[in-house]
């Protein structure tokens, strides 16, 4: 048995509009290994979330252009949506942004839970012992079952999202964004099930999405941090806080509080400039214009290299094996 639950190559993504292609997800590789927590970091408009969605759902305007996705061996890219309806939930699964306003408001919950298990050829009730034991992981009661969305709180919701993507064990699941929207308490706890989670097997491997690389350090093992479609850099988590080797990353870092660091002892310090227009989109690095380290060979588009377990698209990094 491979390693690699998950292999991703040369993927492009982009979205359909009347002035050409935004080119959200651009010639991005990188796998995931089995057991791992893969975290997924950036700015807004990166294109962090439409990997994620993009591996499951590929809806209008987006469109899968190019490269593959090998999941235990099987692209699953440009599936034909009845082969796709098999995979998902079971093989690969998705905790969506903005989970809370993603439950139908017309339906009770069980309703919900009994579509998902239909489709997969199981009943409510083969079910019901497994359904109990994760409501339990969330801490949340079983009579939620019997409730329309409307009539929880977000964060009785969001964890409810959680139940409903690993009600069928998935080898992979992505967590988009799922702790945006929640207090600093309520994230503490959903980082916490969710690692409960892969500790019993209710999961495989796990990808994280999300523009806090402070809540990534944690739970992942890894990051990819992405810039304007693009890999920026893939690193063991630890690697990255202790020595981030792309400039992005490092400004990343530099734009994040640290305990017991007070306001007027160290001024955060923001990234000058803007992500460029996927729409429109000049050669060379994409991060040239606000990187304080460019030079004349950012004009050309920098390959990934390969620094020992580690990757980064930059040119300072020539010496590296090209990936």
């Amino acid at each position: 048995m491979s390693k690699q639950i998950l292999q991703v190559r040369n993927l492009k993504i982009y979205y359909s509009t009347l002035y050409g292609y935004v080119k959200a997800v651009d010639d991005v590789s990188f796998e995931v290994n089995r057991g791992e927590i893969l975290g997924v970091a950036g700015e807004s408009g990166c294109g962090k979330s439409t990997l994620g969605t993009g591996l499951i759902f590929l809806k209008p305007p987006m469109k899968y252009i190019s490269g593959e996705a090998l999941l235990d061996g099987k692209n699953i890219m440009g599936l034909p949506e009845k082969e796709m309806r098999k995979i998902r939930y079971e093989k690969i699964s998705l905790i969506p942004q903005y989970a809370m306003d993603a439950l139908n408001p017309t339906k009770k919950i069980r309703h919900i839970i009994r579509d998902i298990l239909k489709e997969h050829r199981f009943t409510f009730e083969s079910r019901r012992d497994i359904i109990q034991e994760r409501l339990k992981i969330v801490n949340l009661n079983e009579k939620v079952i019997e409730m329309y969305p409307i009539e929880l709180s977000g964060g009785m919701k969001q964890r409810l999202a959680m139940v409903i993507a690993t009600l069928l064990n998935p080898e992979i699941l992505i967590a988009d964004e799922i702790t945006s929207a929640l207090d600093v308490s309520t994230q503490r706890a959903v980082l916490q099930m969710l690692y409960e989670m892969r500790e019993k097997k209710i999961m495989g491997s796990l990808i994280f999405i999300t523009h806090d690389l402070s809540v990534l350090k944690q739970i992942a093992d890894r990051v990819l941090i992405m810039y304007a479609g693009k890999l920026a850099e893939l690193s063991p988590i630890e690697d990255v806080i202790r020595k981030p080797l792309h400039p992005y990353a490092k400004l990343l870092l530099g734009s994040l509080p640290k305990i017991g660091v007070r306001y007027y002892q160290r001024k955060l310090k923001g990234i000058v400039g803007y992500p460029p227009n996927l729409l429109n989109i000049d050669s060379g690095c994409r991060f040239k214009d606000r990187c304080p380290m460019a030079f004349n060979k950012c004009e050309e588009d920098p390959p990934v290299f390969k620094i020992d377990s580690r990757k980064v698209a930059c040119w300072l990094y020539e010496e590296g094996d090209k990936n």
